[in-house]
């Protein structure tokens, strides 16, 4: 069985050597340029989608709850309207 240590040991030494190698450098190199074009881009990070979804969502609750209020309000107005078309009629004869 090999010792937990010398698994450590090898692995620290890995990680040394890669950060010292030229894939380091490639790496750093590929996220600065994928970084670069996606700022080109018209694009949001997740996190300002996410506000903006949860604004969207406020709004549409709110838009909802107004259109039920508009509607309540016709429907309430909608039988004052009738009464006094009617009433307007009786006042011509």
């Amino acid at each position: 069985m090999v010792n937990k240590n010398v698994l450590d040991e090898i692995g620290a030494k890995i990680s040394e050597i890669v950060a010292h190698s030229p894939a380091k450098d490639i790496e750093r190199n590929m996220r600065a340029m994928m970084t670069s074009m996606l700022s080109r881009l018209d694009m949001v990070t997740r996190e300002e989608f996410e506000v903006q979804q949860e604004v969207l969502s406020r709004t549409r609750a709110k838009l909802n709850e107004l259109e039920d209020k508009v509607s309540e309000l016709e429907r309430q107005l909608k039988p004052a309207s009738s009464s006094t078309e009617i009433g307007d009629t009786n006042y011509e004869g």
